[in-house]
């Protein structure tokens, strides 16, 4: 079976379009569509997917209390249940029918493999292209415009750099309905065009394309800049992805030797990851805070019942220092931070900002976050959630959001996203050079740092918009997410489901 795209479009252009002019409000309407897979009826054996969604979702769910159907006294009896859940012929639609209207996060998904990857960083698709979606006002047309590329792919090969703009696919004009199918072939072609005046002017270039699996290393790039006789270390870290914090905390090690006493830590592009990894992050920028709190845990009220009377220390997540490797933690012990963010900084990356800031002065710079904070965990067919012992009839799991954070002042539901000191939005026709003192937000930063007045940038031609970015379809698109259902819970959920 295809996998299915986690019925996760409409919510993505409410998370793209909060930022955007009331003019672009009509993007909402022209390309909302379902996917014709997801009116499948899933022939897996009766009801069984059914069940573990609503167990699921019954048993952790953070807003549980808003779907009167996921009471555990609402259902008199099992067959009023299952009456219930055969209302849905599909297991995505049972999902969405017991999600809260609060809720833009959580996802189900119909192969858990294809998520755990996505959690690893591993794809096989863009062919390593990082890249926006714009669109010219007037036209269900889209352009591509590369934001950064991944070392050692096939974008990299062709030469491909920050700021290539494509218009067509394979010979075929992009939309946001065909550009991901189109981008899934083992090669395809994309056809180069330029912006000249503020519009897009296509050429008759073509560059071809493989696809292959590979893995992206989130540490884009690492570089101390000699600023004015400052030594600023520059960060893009673009992912929490676990399985990198060695990396990451070798970057720190790396700006440490260098000796910085500045720090832009760019997350423009970092819709987020791990939370084990985003406290990580925050130990590497502080150090002298080891042991305080960085963020404390609120659960359904069933579970943070159950915490405060049992395990009231479990709720709280606390500067360390130590990665999960059991390595010690490379510490700048800095008190300030400059942190650039955009419209797809989500989830752990708003987790680091907001953590920081009861403790060290924290400049955001770039625009408004994407106002995530709750947290997710990954939900298998298993008595107790867990992938080890997982009905081996099908390959569907849940991610449910099942708590939000609050930070040491008890900041939280920032849902309209955090708000920069300093506002500035990429322009497709001057995005610069990354780790380049020139391109335009590192250039703020500086300034900022220097004591300099701001430059003007000239505001970007209105007629080119964003709407959207490369993977904003998959698995792990602006997650937050456990490494695992919290031990403390399993007997729980083990109890619960007998």
């Amino acid at each position: 079976m295809k996998t299915k795209k986690l019925s996760l479009i409409t919510a993505l252009f409410a998370i793209f379009l909060t930022s955007c002019s009331k003019d672009d409000e009509v993007l909402d309407q022209e390309f909302t569509s379902t996917n014709p897979e997801d009116e499948e009826i899933v022939e897996t054996g009766e009801l069984e997917v059914q069940e573990f969604i609503y167990k699921g979702m019954n048993n952790i769910y953070l807003y549980k209390e808003d779907v009167p159907e996921l009471g555990d006294e609402y259902f008199a009896t099992t067959t009023e249940k299952n009456d219930f859940l055969e209302d849905f012929n599909a297991p995505e639609n049972l999902f969405a029918g017991v999600k809260s209207y609060r809720d833009r996060f959580s996802f189900i998904t119909d192969d858990y493999n294809e998520l755990e990857e996505s959690f690893r960083g591993i794809t096989s698709s863009t062919a390593g292209m990082k890249f926006g979606l714009g669109r010219i006002s007037g036209s269900n047309n889209i352009f591509g415009f590369l934001q950064y590329v991944i070392p050692g792919t096939s974008a990299a090969d062709a030469g491909l750099t920050r700021g290539t703009i494509f218009t067509e696919i394979d010979g075929q004009k992009m939309t946001l309905n065909n550009f991901q199918e189109l981008m899934e072939a083992e090669s395809f072609s994309i056809k180069i065009a330029k912006i000249e005046d503020g519009y897009l002017q296509p050429s008759d270039e073509r560059v071809t394309l493989e696809n292959f699996s590979y893995t992206s290393n989130p540490v884009q790039l690492v570089k101390t800049l000699d600023v004015e006789g400052k030594k600023v270390g520059y960060l893009m870290y673009n992912s929490f992805i676990a399985d990198f914090d060695e990396e990451l905390n070798a970057a720190f090690a790396q700006l440490k030797s260098e000796g910085v006493t500045d720090l832009v830590l760019d997350l423009r592009y970092n819709g987020g990851g791990s939370v084990e990894s985003a406290i990580d992050l925050a130990s590497m920028i502080t150090g002298q805070f080891q042991g305080k709190m960085f963020m404390k845990e609120q659960w359904n009220e069933e579970y943070q019942e159950y915490y405060e009377a049992n395990n009231s220390e479990r709720l709280v997540n606390r500067f360390n220092g130590k990665i999960r490797t059991g390595e010690a933690i490379n510490s700048l012990n800095l008190s300030k931070v400059y942190v650039l963010t955009s419209n797809s900084t989500a989830s752990a990356s708003e987790l680091v900002i907001n953590g920081l800031e009861p403790y060290i002065d924290v400049v955001q710079i770039g625009e408004k976050t994407t106002g995530k904070f709750q947290a997710s965990v990954t939900l298998y067919d298993s008595p107790n959630f867990q992938k080890e012992g997982a009905n081996e009839n099908h390959t569907y799991a849940i991610q449910p959001l099942v708590f939000k954070s609050a930070n040491a002042e008890g900041k939280s539901d920032y849902e309209d996203g955090l708000v920069p000191d300093i506002t500035y939005s990429e322009k497709v026709s001057n995005l610069g050079t990354l780790g380049d003192p020139s391109e335009p937000l590192l250039q703020a930063a500086l300034n900022h740092l220097l004591g300099k007045a701001q430059i003007a940038h000239k505001k970007g031609n209105e007629n080119l918009r964003k709407v959207g970015e490369s993977g904003m379809y998959n698995a792990g698109y602006q997650k937050m997410y456990l490494d695992a259902v919290p031990e403390v819970l399993l007997k729980r959920a083990e109890e619960k489901n007998q």
